[in-house]
């Protein structure tokens, strides 16, 4: 009998391991993020966050429109307060009449317009470079820096995708850099995604070129790829955080003259697919290099991209 609650206990164990692996630790921080917001709502009203109850969140949710939160916003909330009452044992019908009706009364009202960052194109990234280049810093640090954003931008790139690279995820060959990523948000079960990058004609914006002269000169042969500086220009272990490259591209994009307050670390990815977008690049090729499994945000960008070339007016000649 003691073997049996024993060997119950331990799959009990096994399975809570599991549940929890489910999910990257990022994705479950950001859940809890967000229902940590919904729990001091739910104490300031005098509400029971877990568990809770559909009428509870819908008031959170339009508490949150009050606040002028964008719709992404509520449906991400929503998505979290669900799976957290899920990982704690507790069932939450997320799609009652009460939460789906209000959800579809506040985008009637407000509209569900989303205004994204700016993406970083041609122009803006041969700018971010050049005054890389010109700054009076080490020149290790001119690398690792433009090597980020090089890197970024070429291979679309998540901001978290870049800092989680290493030295051995790299295979350089005579056409270029393929980079293998172990593991991105699209690809929760690490079955691994490889990118091309393609040699540049011009060696100045060549992410392959700049990233084998920073491995030169930083000796990098093991480990993480893009790192903390420690005493002046001495090369930590450290691997730098996703924020370090959102604050990167804010401060050269200021330093080049350009205001970077609509953009963020996701500019670097949706510069490439614009920028693909505008140069003719099809849909499945965009996607094949940024990993979207989604047509959806890739036509967004196409869409972007073709606001000018394919205009109406263009037809119209007012002499």
């Amino acid at each position: 009998m003691n073997d049996i609650i024993t060997n119950i206990k331990a799959l009990q164990e096994e399975t809570l391991l599991n549940l929890q692996s489910s999910k990257a630790n990022n994705t479950v921080r950001a859940y809890k993020s967000d229902f940590n917001d919904f729990g001091i709502f739910c104490a300031q009203n005098g509400f029971k966050s877990l568990p809770s109850e559909p009428k509870i969140v819908s008031l959170y949710l339009t508490h949150l429109s009050s606040k002028d939160a964008k719709m992404s916003t509520l449906k991400r909330r929503l998505v979290s307060i669900g799976v957290i009452h899920k990982l704690k044992g507790h069932y939450l019908d997320t799609k009652h009449p009460a939460i789906i009706e209000n959800i579809m009364g506040i985008k009637r009202r407000k509209g569900s317009i989303q205004k994204g960052k700016k993406p970083i194109l041609i122009n803006s990234l041969k700018k971010i470079i050049n005054v890389i280049d010109q700054q009076d810093k080490e020149e290790i640090k001119k690398l690792r820096d433009r090597s980020i954003i090089l890197i970024g931008f070429s291979g679309g790139f998540r901001r978290n995708e870049i800092v989680s690279l290493d030295y051995d995820d790299l295979d350089f060959v005579p056409e270029g850099l393929k980079i293998n990523l172990r593991r991105s948000k699209t690809d929760q079960f690490g079955e691994g995604f490889t990118k091309a990058l393609p040699y540049f004609d011009n060696a100045q914006y060549c992410p392959v070129v700049s990233l084998e002269n920073l491995i030169k000169v930083s000796k990098i042969n093991s480990g993480s790829l893009f790192r903390r500086f420690s005493k002046g220009s001495k090369l930590s272990e450290h691997r730098l955080t996703d924020q370090t490259v959102a604050i990167l591209i804010k401060e050269y994009l200021e330093l080049a003259g350009i205001d970077s307050k609509n953009y963020s670390g996701h500019s670097l990815r949706s510069g490439f697919a614009t920028s693909a977008a505008e140069s003719g690049a099809e849909e499945r090729s965009i996607m094949a290099m940024t990993g979207h499994k989604s047509k959806e945000m890739v036509r967004r960008y196409i869409k972007e991209a073709n606001l000018f070339k394919n205009n109406a007016l263009n037809k119209i000649k007012i002499q």
